[in-house]
């Protein structure tokens, strides 16, 4: 296993985290608690020391299954992360009320790295307003959390103010081959780097659309390669070969996922990919972006819609659709990201108002209202209510 150093505080995390979104389940939707614990264990004995889970996460079971897991005296032998609710904090004493609570399900007296979850700039400015900072000053003298951070789902100008408005110790931030200009992007990277915040990476692998199903036009490209690897290889080395990241987490579920990635990440050094290699990456993210339906790089230079629509989230959904060919977790995902449960209001294709002002801004010249038809057409339909109420019941408040 090889290890990166947080600037700020000195600690040698593993390269590779655990991520507790995706743990193997029984029949009946739960946790299968045996099979998930071998799997973080088996991890953990072989170098993995970061573990991140959330609130929300298998329906509020991943904190608990965790407080189990890590008995033993595993718990000593990892750095344990976990989320605050951005989205459901009201007031100043529901941050309290919250981590009191992870910490009793987590089994643990203190949080080693805790973040503000899923931030975009509204929920900032909301809890920031709040009281946040206080919270995280007395969290921290307490003794409670050891390192304060946050995730990151907004913009990029929203990112570096965010980065910018409290002495964090780390950050989250979803980054691959194909989001270089997505969300925070290179630029946020670099920039919370430059500011000596450890990078921990989500979505390496696009929530698993960069490797299963690989499309037949994207394999050949691999095929090329004289070193042959897998996708989900070739897409870890590439988060890798950066070395502003600190640690990129996965939501290992398989034995067989476990294994390989631990391989990897005994060898992923810094800058390590070669120019042939990074060359081939590029190859394949032009095949991805010809295969996906609108080709937008999420700029958000569209943005503000007037009518509100999310249109760089609409199509970014669109896009996962086709490239994935899984309606089900891609329908699911519009209701989730687009119904307003993460705070701010809906920001569905159709709210689409045909003003044409976002056709003025697109630098990639794309027919907005047209394609928002489109997503209308295939991710909305008659069932849309009830899958916006499915997600609310897994992010509800329950405290």
């Amino acid at each position: 296993m090889l290890y990166r150093k947080v600037p700020k505080n000195g600690d040698e995390l593993s390269i590779l985290g655990f991520g507790c979104m995706r743990l193997p389940l029984k029949e009946d939707g739960s946790i299968d608690e045996e099979r998930a614990t071998k799997q973080v264990r088996y991890a953990i004995d072989h170098g993995v020391n970061y573990i991140d889970t959330a609130w929300p996460y298998h329906m509020e079971q991943s904190e608990p299954f965790l407080g189990s897991a890590l008995a033993d005296g595993y718990r000593k032998k990892v750095k344990l992360a976990t989320k605050l609710p951005s989205w459901l904090i009201e007031n100043r004493e529901d941050m309290d009320k919250f981590l009191n609570v992870q910490l009793e399900k987590l089994k643990t007296d203190h949080v080693d790295y805790y973040l503000i979850h899923a931030l975009v700039g509204e929920l900032w400015d909301n809890i920031e307003k709040l009281g946040v900072a206080d919270f995280l000053d007395k969290a921290k003298a307490d003794g409670l959390i050891i390192n304060a951070g946050f995730s990151f789902h907004g913009s990029g100008e929203d990112f570096n103010r965010i980065v910018d408005a409290y002495d964090w110790d780390f950050c989250q931030i979803q980054y691959n081959f194909l989001d270089e200009k997505n969300q925070a992007g290179t630029r946020g990277l670099e920039y919370a780097a430059s500011k000596g915040l450890g990078v921990i990476i989500m979505e390496p692998l696009r929530g698993g659309n960069l490797v299963s199903p690989v499309p037949p036009a994207v394999k050949e490209i691999w095929d090329e390669a004289p070193t042959k690897r897998t996708p989900a290889e070739w897409a870890l080395r590439w988060v890798w070969n950066h070395p502003e990241v600190t640690v990129v987490l996965s939501g290992m579920n398989e034995e067989t996922h476990i294994k390989e990635n631990l391989k990897v990440a005994g060898e992923a050094y810094p800058n390590s990919l070669a120019e042939a290699e990074l060359q081939l990456i590029r190859k394949v993210e032009q095949r991805y972006r010809e295969l996906m339906k609108v080709g937008c790089t999420g700029c958000r230079y569209c943005m503000p819609c007037p009518a509100g629509v999310d249109i760089p989230l609409c199509f970014e959904t669109y896009n996962n659709l086709y490239m994935s060919n899984n309606a089900g977790d891609a329908n699911f995902m519009y209701a989730a990201r687009l119904g307003g449960i993460l705070g701010g209001e809906t920001g569905f294709a159709s709210q689409c108002a045909k003003c044409g002002k976002c056709l003025e801004k697109c630098p990639q010249h794309l027919d907005i209202p047209t394609i928002l038809e489109s997503v209308v057409e295939e991710l909305e339909g008659s069932d849309l209510e009830e899958r916006v109420a499915m997600a609310k019941q897994l992010f509800k408040k329950q405290t």
